[in-house]
């Protein structure tokens, strides 16, 4: 009578069809999770702009600097001359970009060029280094209108005290001209300003959170309010690494334990 043997093949390609159905499964509900959530996170968008009524002048000390939202555009009528400060909120994974805009005073009555320039400072009033745009420009005497732009850090939801990297909570604009003729000193001109923010998802995502953003207290929220990092596309790969992991580990372990014992061993003669 033949031996009836067991058939490991079969039972491994049984075990990587259950995996993977299961891998599957875990991935769409992981998916389906993160849409609310990412949807739910804070974000620039037009409704936020149009809440409420953007603001139409400056502050003139970190005090006294007028918040502005998301994606909002603020603006404001100063003299030459002037420091003008803004403030606005950015949340753990943002990416923040200020964008200026200053209407320089009639040419016939400007004696020279001059030199603009946008600061940012964080909720520690620690400036920030822009890693992209244009944060001064000189404006040549017969020139309109100068552009002026800084792009941010990553903001993180946690660092380490010593650290300089961005934190949630808010930030602070100043914007200034910083070289005039004496003469010009004093000239009316027109600023705007529009603070935005990029979402980075989980590339900078950091373990750890603040107990509360830096200045909160003193600025409009952003848009669904804080999050401080608690949602990071991170869980998605984390997930998706451990299903993976654990049908290599179960087909490698089919493959190496060996073609089995038989089911039914003959009786002896």
């Amino acid at each position: 009578m033949p031996n009836t043997t067991s058939r490991p093949g079969g039972q491994l390609m049984g075990t990587v069809r259950m995996l993977t159905a299961g891998a599957l499964t875990g991935a769409a509900l992981l998916a389906g999770a993160a849409a609310p959530a990412l949807a739910e996170s804070p974000s620039a968008s037009p409704s936020a702009s149009k809440s409420s009524a953007a603001p139409t002048e400056a502050g003139t000390a970190f005090r006294t600097a007028v918040a502005v939202r998301q994606g909002q555009k603020a603006t404001a009528s100063a003299s030459s001359g002037d420091y003008l400060y803004w403030m606005f909120p950015a949340d753990a994974g943002q990416r923040p970009t200020v964008t200026a805009k200053v209407t320089l005073p009639e040419a016939a009555s400007r004696h020279g060029a001059s030199t603009w320039r946008i600061d940012v400072y964080d909720g520690l009033r620690r400036r920030q280094p822009c890693m992209y745009g244009t944060q001064s420009r000189s404006a040549a005497q017969d020139a309109a209108t100068v552009d002026l732009s800084c792009t941010l850090r990553p903001t993180v939801a946690w660092a380490d005290t010593w650290s300089t990297d961005p934190l949630p909570g808010s930030y602070y604009i100043r914007l200034t001209a910083v070289s005039l003729p004496d003469t010009d000193r004093g000239l009316p001109f027109k600023a705007e300003v529009e603070p935005t923010v990029l979402e980075t998802g989980g590339a900078h995502a950091v373990d750890g959170k603040l107990s509360t953003p830096l200045g909160a207290k003193s600025a409009v929220e952003p848009e669904g309010g804080w999050s401080s990092g608690w949602w990071t596309d991170r869980w998605l790969w984390t997930a998706a690494g451990g299903l993976l992991a654990a049908l290599a580990g179960v087909a490698g372990y089919n493959l190496t334990r060996g073609r089995g014992r038989p089911t039914r061993v003959p009786p002896r003669a």
